[in-house]
């Protein structure tokens, strides 16, 4: 005989069943949350991204502690579009999980299969590419960038973008060219500034921030991961800014800008051990 529902949801060894099965209860439109019933795919998504960049963030700063709680937040996103799916007739989270193992399996046919020559991160990844590649063609994606989702966030789409067109040959053969792009597209965000609208300003820095993502890329940096530890070390540093000028007795917005940036060299010399 099955488990009843309460006996699944109070079982803390009941796994992953156990939060489908939570997941079923809090949308029931009789007796569950009404939060949660209210939701929609397009109101979810927003936090789907969110969750997805607090695991990023977990593991850059390495908390290893919290990360255990960040991935079961991202995990129960999975599990609420899964569920508001089947509402819908459309599929199951079992039918996700069940399509993500036949992906793997077909896409790692040297572990699962009888392929082999794969023996190397390199080698994957090029084998990698070849199978995605016939997997866009059976969906009838023939461009070459099709399947760059349009809704990832600008920078890692533009960095998928330029990969995309490399594995082709649209690419410069090596970084020296795309270092001089780098500069003649900043003079232009300079002209553009000086002598043209402000659409146009939009314009050229966006062509400034596209050509740097292909400057990470030629680099081998993800610029996505890039700017979150920029972002990290700007906080950081302006917290160390901001705990000297209490120690003042001041505040940021009553000091100067010649004083707050001494601090910032003082605080950038102490993490560089001068």
């Amino acid at each position: 005989m099955g488990k009843t529902s309460d006996e699944i949801v109070h079982d803390p060894e009941g796994g992953i069943d156990r939060l489908v099965e939570i997941m079923a209860r809090l949308r029931d439109p009789a007796t569950g949350c009404p939060w949660d019933v209210d939701q929609s795919f397009a109101t979810i998504a927003p936090y789907t991204i969110e969750e997805a960049y607090e695991v990023a963030d977990a593991i850059e700063r390495e908390a290893w502690d919290e990360l255990k709680g960040e991935l079961g937040d991202l995990l129960f996103q999975s599990v609420f579009h899964a569920r508001m799916a089947e509402e819908a007739g459309l599929f199951s989270f079992h039918d996700v999980a069940r399509g993500m193992a036949d992906k793997m399996v077909a896409r790692h046919p040297h572990v699962f299969g009888n392929q082999s020559g794969v023996d190397s991160a390199e080698a994957q990844t090029e084998n990698w590419e070849a199978i995605k590649a016939a997997e866009r063609a059976g969906k009838a994606q023939h461009g070459v960038l099709d399947g760059v989702a349009v809704g990832l966030p600008a920078l890692l789409r533009a960095y998928k973008l330029q990969k995309r067109a490399a594995r082709v040959g649209f690419d410069w053969p090596d970084i020296a060219p795309v270092l001089d792009k780098v500069v003649e597209e900043a003079r232009e965000v300079a002209e553009a500034r000086a002598e043209l609208s402000q659409d146009a300003v939009t314009e050229e820095v966006g062509d400034l921030l596209f050509v740097l993502a292909n400057l990470a890329r030629h680099l081998g940096v993800e610029p996505e991961a890039a700017l979150r530890r920029a972002n990290a070390k700007f906080i950081r540093r302006f917290e160390a800014i901001e705990a000297m000028l209490a120690a003042r007795g001041k505040r940021p917005e009553g000091s100067s800008l010649d004083e707050m940036d001494a601090l910032w060299e003082a605080v950038k010399a102490v993490e560089r051990g001068i």
